[in-house]
């Protein structure tokens, strides 16, 4: 995982969504780091070809471009229900700082396509994930 994520992970984290042959695609991260600050990012997009398919995307104005293509009543919806699962996860007695935020750590908007994608093939409903999904074409997204 050090390997796709260029350095060493900073928190416990599962495979949410795999490649046919086990290579990861996207994972699921505790919402807290090992060392106790907050994690706002539950799910991250490690394969490599996916996360440049999708820089190539926003470097082509795809984070304004999606913004104003989705129904902002729908993303809203997207970043409630992300960070409510993420925050389910906090130990019920943990009293620190909490992640913040929705998808990409924001609450409002888009700020990071790679996030969007991310959630949406890990099974979130989120529109800003599936107009990337469709800028992306049919190539075989998890092989």
């Amino acid at each position: 995982m050090a390997e796709l994520l260029g350095r060493p992970p900073q928190c416990t984290f599962d495979v949410a969504v795999a490649h046919d042959d086990g290579r990861p695609v996207v994972i699921a991260n505790a919402p807290l780091l090992d060392d106790g600050r907050p994690m706002p990012t539950r799910y991250w997009l490690v394969d490599a070809d996916l996360r440049r398919r999708v820089s190539q995307l926003e470097g082509d104005g795809g984070v304004r471009m999606a913004e104003a293509a989705v129904d902002p009543a729908a993303l809203a919806a997207a970043h409630r229900c992300y960070a409510a699962e993420r925050d389910a996860l906090l130990p019920q007695d943990h009293r620190g700082p909490r992640p913040s935020g929705g998808v990409g750590g924001t609450s409002q908007g888009v700020k990071c396509l790679h996030a969007h994608l991310a959630y949406r093939l890990a099974g979130g409903d989120d529109p800003v994930g599936d107009w990337v999904l469709v800028r992306l074409g049919p190539e075989g997204l998890v092989r």
